[in-house]
C-alpha cells in the first residue's frame, strides 16, 4: 500500500517500433483507485500541457495522486510528478518527484542529457546533487507511458515481451511487458476494446510477485489505460479509469 497511485500508472506501457502520437494538449485522465475491490483508496490524474526548451517543442506531463477516505485517515498520501519531454524523440529532458506517503517524503529534480548518457539528481531535501550514467534513449517514469503509447502494437501477438529501459531513484532499470491476449472490457463508459498486458516487476516488500500487474489499455488509436490490478504483499489494489476529455483520437465504446 505504500507505493503511490502515480507509480502503478506506469504499468499501463506498450511498446514496437513505429511511432504515431496518440495524445494531445489537453489530454485529461482521471482514475478511481480502490484498495482489495473493498474501499475507495484514492485518485490519480494525468494532464498534458505543452512548453519548449532549447527552442524545441516538448510535452509536459503532471501526474498527481492522493488516497481518500478511510485510506487517507490511516495513510496519507499527496504525490506530484512532473515530466518534460521533447514532442519529436518523445525523450525526457527533466523529471521532478515531490512525494508525501504517510509522513516520508522525497523532492527531487533529474536533468537528462540524452546526448551524453548523463543524469543530474538534485535532491532538495537533504540538499545534494549527484551525477550519473544512463542508458541510451532512457525513459524517465512518467515519460515511459507518453513514448509508449505512442508505439504502434497492431502487430503484436500474444507472449511477446518488449524492453525499455527506466532511469528511477538514481537506478537504470529494464522495464519488460508481456502482451497476454485481447478482450472486451466493461467500464464506466461501456464495453471497450482492450490490449492486455503483464509487466515483469521486481517482487518484494510492496508487490507479491514478478508477475503480480496486469494492466488493460484501449486497443484504439488513444491506447489509454483503463484498468490496472495488482496484488500486494497485503491485499490488491485496483485502478480505473473515472474520467477522461480531450483526447487526440476518438474513443470507441461497445454498447
Amino acid at each position: 500500500m505504500k507505493k503511490n497511485i502515480a507509480f502503478l500508472l506506469l504499468f499501463t506501457a506498450l511498446i514496437v517500433n513505429a511511432q504515431t502520437k496518440a495524445f494531445k494538449k489537453g489530454e485529461l485522465l482521471k482514475y478511481r483507485v480502490s484498495y482489495s475491490n473493498f474501499f475507495n483508496a484514492g485518485s490519480a490524474t494525468l494532464r498534458i500541457t505543452e512548453t519548449t526548451n532549447n527552442g524545441k517543442a516538448a510535452f509536459h506531463i503532471i501526474a498527481k495522486g492522493k488516497t481518500t477516505g478511510v485510506t487517507g485517515w490511516f495513510f496519507k498520501v499527496k504525490d506530484i510528478y512532473q515530466s518534460y519531454f521533447y514532442k519529436e524523440s518523445l525523450l525526457p529532458y527533466r523529471f521532478l518527484r515531490k512525494i508525501n506517503e504517510g509522513g516520508h517524503t522525497k523532492n527531487k529534480e533529474v536533468l537528462f542529457n540524452q546526448a551524453t548518457k548523463k543524469a543530474t539528481v538534485k535532491d532538495y531535501k537533504h540538499n545534494t546533487e549527484g551525477k550519473y550514467t544512463t542508458h541510451k534513449n532512457v525513459q524517465d517514469m512518467i515519460s515511459t507511458l507518453y513514448f509508449l503509447r505512442s508505439q504502434d502494437i497492431s502487430k503484436m501477438k500474444t507472449g511477446d515481451v518488449v524492453t525499455l529501459t527506466m532511469f528511477f531513484d538514481e537506478k537504470n532499470f529494464p522495464f519488460k511487458l508481456k502482451l497476454l491476449g485481447r478482450e472486451v472490457i466493461t467500464t464506466k463508459f461501456g464495453k471497450v476494446a482492450a490490449v492486455k498486458f503483464r509487466p515483469i516487476v521486481q517482487a518484494g516488500r510492496v508487490f507479491k510477485e514478478k508477475e503480480s500487474i496486469t494492466v488493460w489499455v484501449s486497443d484504439d488509436k488513444n491506447k489509454i489505460p483503463l484498468r490496472i490490478k495488482a496484488s500486494l504483499a497485503v491485499g490488491s489494489l485496483r485502478a480505473d479509469l473515472s474520467m477522461y476529455k480531450g483526447l487526440k483520437n476518438s474513443f470507441p465504446i461497445i454498447f
